[in-house]
């Protein structure tokens, strides 16, 4: 029978807890809506299971090297190149290599470190909420970013809230160490993520490919792929 029960949790996908006042919200509103006329119910019941699908939290196995560099979000890679980092980040004025993550309302909006690292600097900035697939949401919308003091370099990370998106999450603190593919936060509702990283890192993503946090590799440093093990949480 234990073997039963384990076999069903595994089946599971934990829920953040960030998302319980929006399921039941959700569930709440379609009861009202099925008082008011039974149909309405399940239109309320299927906006309830997608708000449970939205804050899932699978568990990933994260490639382990140092040379790596995951993707902090799940979704399609919308931009690969040269960029100046926000100010906010102390990053310098000059360019460094930019990719950018956006996320749909379907995806996984957990987020993950995409290098292992001390926690720099946190910095928040208030913005506008336009379309999180334009490039010009990198200057202008709310966003959120991390500076992680890794073994190649302080890479960036910034959460950068969308046009659906109205709350950026982040839990972790200046002086944390995160390890790679560890969650240090996440987005409501569509958004993106850009990841800074020094002009050494080599790119291997490519603009409309699809990305898991915590396991797909879209950069590194270094000249060869060299052995990759990996961690599981």
């Amino acid at each position: 029978m234990d073997s039963i029960f384990n076999s069903i949790r595994a089946m599971l996908v934990p829920i953040r807890r960030e998302g319980y006042p929006f399921i039941v919200g959700f569930f709440l509103l379609a009861l009202i809506l099925g008082w008011a006329w039974g149909p309405l119910f399940w239109i309320g019941l299927v906006l309830t299971l997608w708000c449970v699908y939205f804050f899932r939290d699978p568990q990933r196995v994260t490639p382990a090297g140092a040379a790596l560099v995951i993707s902090p979000a799940d979704g399609r890679i919308a931009f690969v190149g040269a960029a100046v980092p926000p100010g906010e980040l102390g990053l310098g004025i000059g360019q460094m290599v930019r990719i950018s993550v956006f996320m749909s309302v379907f995806d996984c909006h957990v987020n993950r470190a995409p290098v292992a690292g001390a926690v720099a600097r946190v910095a928040y900035r208030p913005g506008k909420f336009l379309n999180a697939d334009l490039d010009k949401a990198s200057e202008d919308n709310e966003r959120n970013g991390i500076v992680i003091d890794g073994a190649n370099g302080k890479v960036g990370v910034v959460q950068i809230a969308g046009f659906v998106a109205r709350r950026i999450v982040c839990w972790t603190k200046e002086g944390d160490s995160l390890a790679a593919g560890e969650r240090f936060g996440m987005i409501r509702f569509g958004s993106r993520l850009d990841v800074y990283l020094p002009a050494a890192a080599r790119v291997l993503a490519q603009v409309g490919q699809t990305a898991i946090a915590g396991e797909t590799v879209i950069a590194r440093f270094g000249g060869e792929d060299g052995e990759r093990v990996l961690r599981t949480e």
